[in-house]
């Protein structure tokens, strides 16, 4: 079974790649904005806390590298429970 859902590089993108990289062949697009970036400090990725509490992803290419698509994927249901609303 292919696999080719799991990558996309669209090196067209004016923004093409929007984070530094060595391996521009391999840089996912498919997750231009990140879904982990609610989870905060628990997403996995390279990131840090401006002074003023803002979450900085610009050194996180956790998204962006075509093997990590399963691991964003099992992250989903992490993403699900900070969205309930609890009574």
């Amino acid at each position: 079974m292919s696999e080719n859902y799991k990558f996309f590089s669209h090196k067209e993108c004016e923004y093409f790649p929007c984070h530094k990289t060595n391996d521009s062949d391999n840089f996912n697009c498919l997750f231009c904005y990140c879904p982990l970036y609610a989870l905060k400090d628990k997403c996995g990725g390279n990131f840090k806390y401006t002074d003023s509490g803002i979450k900085d992803c610009s050194n996180c290419g956790l998204p962006h590298k075509r093997d990590n698509y399963d691991y964003i994927i099992g992250k989903f249901k992490d993403i699900i429970n900070i969205t309930k609303k609890y009574d």
